[in-house]
């Protein structure tokens, strides 16, 4: 590399259920630190204490219908603790953050999968967001039976993998759609590939950002 990697950079793992994302992020995380970057995992929702609590609000199967703008809402209060106990001090280190999901699945999973308004989220992602967004997005696609075949090899589903097909079908034509508005931030591996093949286009992709990164320092 020509020049010197820049600290306090924020990295994503999207994908649906069963794409094989905590498998990747240590992936991620090896190659990092390998090239001597300090990197600070988490996920979402979750990260910290209080937002680990909301997830569990947010994941548990519930006899009580969960109202979409209530969902809504607890994904960005879990996003606002986060970002404000954890992921901004860290980048204000000088670490880079690297995490399972983020707002990318906030418009996937509310917007194209429940049918919440782009509007509302908008409104919501400004007042927590305020412009925040990650440097690099690696999307694991699969397509939609195989990853729920795959949850469901896992044991017990949570909430959202219990969801029908269709549900998982819009999740996935979401995230295919805004890697396609914004390639050069989001990077897709055919996670439906066999697990050799998945983490060497994974290990490819992250050096490769790592590499521009630097090379434009």
């Amino acid at each position: 590399m020509t020049g010197s990697i820049p600290r306090g950079m924020f990295l994503t793992v999207e994908g649906g259920e069963g794409a094989g994302k905590s498998t990747q992020m240590d992936v991620i995380e090896a190659v990092l630190r390998e090239k001597g970057i300090q990197v600070l995992r988490t996920r979402e929702p979750g990260g910290t204490p209080l937002a680990e609590e909301i997830r569990t609000l947010l994941l548990e199967p519930r006899e009580e219908p969960v109202a979409e703008l209530t969902e809504l809402l607890l994904v960005f209060a879990a996003r606002a603790q986060h970002l404000t106990s954890l992921i901004r001090p860290a980048l204000a280190r000088g670490e880079w953050v690297l995490s399972d999901r983020f707002v990318d699945a906030t418009l996937a999973y509310q917007g194209a999968g429940r049918g919440m308004s782009e509007e509302t989220i908008a409104t919501l992602r400004h007042l927590v967001l305020d412009g925040f967004s990650p440097d690099f997005t690696l999307l694991l696609d699969v397509p939609a039976q195989r990853g729920l075949e795959r949850a469901a090899a896992r044991g017990e589903r949570d909430r959202f993998e219990r969801e029908a097909r269709d549900f998982h079908e819009r999740v996935r034509e979401s995230y295919l759609g805004m890697a396609r508005s914004e390639p050069h931030r989001i990077s897709v591996v055919d996670a439906s590939a066999p697990l050799v093949s998945v983490t060497a286009a994974v290990r490819s992709a992250v050096a490769g950002f790592v590499d521009r990164i630097a090379g434009s320092a």
